[in-house]
């Protein structure tokens, strides 16, 4: 795929337009969902999600532009390509698992300081039974 000077410096610009346009759209949907664009937006939860998504979305395709243009992913083997493409699915996987992960540990956290705020009843030492009292002597003769 031999290009001239001049057809790779238009196919870079044409590369940074679309960036720029697809970042702009992303600005937008984000002022957008925020009630920022049109006010009282914010308190609607499913458009919430849909500009979430969208936003996503968007961002996969600028990942996605990225790699295959610039980092001449097109032009490679299907095996490379995989071999850069398939440890990104794996890092956002991870990154999936790490924010459920803390959502975990958040919930435990406040049910562990619930716990510690319960008032426990004092037990009395002749209320333990099986258990030795402080009196008792063990002896090991041998």
């Amino acid at each position: 795929m031999a290009h001239s000077y001049e057809e790779s410096i238009k196919l870079v610009y044409k590369g940074l337009a679309l960036l720029a346009f697809v970042t702009l759209v992303e600005v937008f949907f984000s002022l957008f969902g925020k009630g920022y664009v049109i006010g009282g937006l914010e308190d609607i939860s499913w458009l919430g999600y849909l500009v979430g998504l969208i936003l996503i979305v968007l961002s996969l395709y600028k990942a996605y532009y990225i790699i295959y243009e610039f980092m001449h992913m097109r032009y490679e083997v299907k095996g490379l390509a995989l071999s850069v493409l398939l440890p990104t699915v794996l890092l956002v996987w991870a990154l999936i698992a790490f924010f459920q992960e803390g959502t975990a540990w958040k919930e435990r956290r406040q049910q562990i300081d619930d716990k510690n705020k319960e008032q426990v009843d004092e037990v009395k030492k002749d209320e333990l039974q099986g258990f030795l009292n402080e009196a008792t002597t063990i002896r090991f003769e041998g």
